[in-house]
């Protein structure tokens, strides 16, 4: 059995060695939505080295300060994404579904529109479409996060003593971007942004502001597409800021973590972290470039009810789930397209096409597509020994990250709001 290295002391030294309490000039703050305790964990098992007798730690154990509190401001313990971002972006928590409004629907300030008063450049990165909830409650005010248009129009239309909210976005979301009833995507060209529709073009992007849609909705999976999407804008957004040289302030979200919560996809969820914590470390890179920069991670809430050990066995196969080269959605779709499920299912799970999965498979393909989807999770869940409580999300607390300037400011458990207020704080003292 391996053992888990220890980190409280590289913490102690790394925080306590350089306090200071002046307001950091940069701020990075990153959301895993959905990445309950479960995923941070599940992920130093993945990534394991199984040459070694330690369980090595990942950039998540190595900075890692707190914990912090969920719940809305309702009775329901149980908070969603849009909810959860208001508590993080303004400091004030609210109803779940409120995109920075108050449970009375009045606008709340965001810490982004408050960087952008104080003459910060402005920045938002997303796997999502860049108007869904989390992105939203930084630059936007809806009473409800469905409104999709409306919040997208704010990108442009919420000016900042007559400035644009945000100076660089890179996500997706083209189709409420570019609609019949209005082409937001012009109106941003026309004010100078360099736009952007292709990721593998990402590079062309060179100034700063820009624009950057790179999917009608969500970015495609991880786990089915560019497996370092999340990465290489992170990467992009922190390059064109720093040669901006201005002060800046930019929200990353990891957003599809949940997604894959969601859908009870192990696999996916792995991929989805694997993606964010690359995108860790290249914040933290440039945080040791850049020592005068504050780097925070958090999530909203955790997603699924993961857990790692199943139906009563002590166990958990994390090679099982890196044999798993597709989300479960798309092994259905290549097992419904085939007429030989044995090769499409060892290809694409590397489990072995025993006969009582040959009949629980050919069973639910004789169904139809969602059952089939329900029948590949399960059997991956099984041979895993993966556990779901929920489709849903969850109460538990999310763990905190900080790391750079100002990061012992965020050490133990806390509300979400105060990692909000801190991070205001620091933006209002500069």
């Amino acid at each position: 059995m391996k053992r888990t290295l220890t980190f409280a002391s590289m913490i102690c030294a790394s925080f306590f060695a350089n306090a200071e309490q002046a307001a950091p000039k940069n701020i990075i703050y990153m959301i895993g939505d959905g990445m309950g305790p479960a995923y941070t964990s599940a992920y130093r098992y993945y990534v394991d080295d199984k040459s070694t007798k330690v369980v090595e730690p990942t950039v998540f154990d190595s900075i890692l300060v707190g914990m912090a509190h969920t719940y809305p401001d309702d009775d329901t313990i149980v908070t969603d994404s849009a909810a959860g971002a208001t508590a993080l972006s303004t400091a004030t928590k609210s109803y779940n579904g409120a995109i920075a409004v108050d449970t009375q629907k009045h606008d709340l300030k965001t810490m982004l529109e408050i960087a952008k008063e104080r003459k910060m450049t402005t920045a938002l990165v997303a796997t999502s479409q860049i108007n869904h909830a989390t992105p939203a409650s930084f630059a936007a005010h809806n009473e409800s996060r469905r409104n999709y248009d409306d919040i997208a129009n704010d990108f442009f239309d919420n000016k900042i003593n007559g400035a644009l909210p945000v100076d660089l976005m890179l996500g997706g979301g083209t189709q409420y971007f570019i609609r019949e009833d209005r082409n937001l995507v012009n109106e941003f060209i026309a004010q100078g942004y360099q736009y952007s529709d292709n990721l593998s073009q990402l590079e062309q992007l060179q100034q700063i502001p820009a624009l950057g849609l790179y999917a009608a909705k969500g970015l495609p999976f991880a786990l089915d597409g560019e497996s370092k999407r999340l990465t290489k804008m992170t990467d992009k957004a922190l390059s064109l800021l720093a040669a901006n040289e201005n002060p800046f302030f930019v929200m990353i979200e990891g957003s599809q973590i949940d997604w894959c919560g969601h859908a009870n996809d192990i696999a996916c969820a792995m991929a989805e972290m694997d993606d964010f914590a690359h995108a860790i470390d290249k914040a933290k890179a440039y945080v040791d470039a850049h020592p005068d920069t504050l780097l925070v991670i958090t999530a909203d809430h955790s997603t699924g009810g993961l857990t790692i050990g199943a139906n009563g066995q002590y166990l958990w196969h994390a090679d099982v789930v890196k044999g798993v080269t597709a989300t479960a959605g798309v092994i259905a779709e290549r097992l419904l397209a085939s007429d030989d499920m044995a090769t499409v299912w060892q290809q694409t799970t590397a489990l072995e096409f025993t006969e009582a999965r040959k009949v629980l498979l050919t069973q639910a393909k004789n169904v139809g597509e969602d059952a089939l989807v329900m029948t590949v999770k399960k059997l991956i869940n099984e041979a895993s020994f993966t556990g779901w409580t929920t489709s849903g999300h969850t109460a538990i607390d999310v763990p905190v990250f900080a790391y750079g300037k100002g990061a012992e400011q965020f050490i133990g458990s806390q509300n979400n709001t105060d990692i909000a207020q801190k991070l205001i704080n620091f933006i209002n003292n500069k």
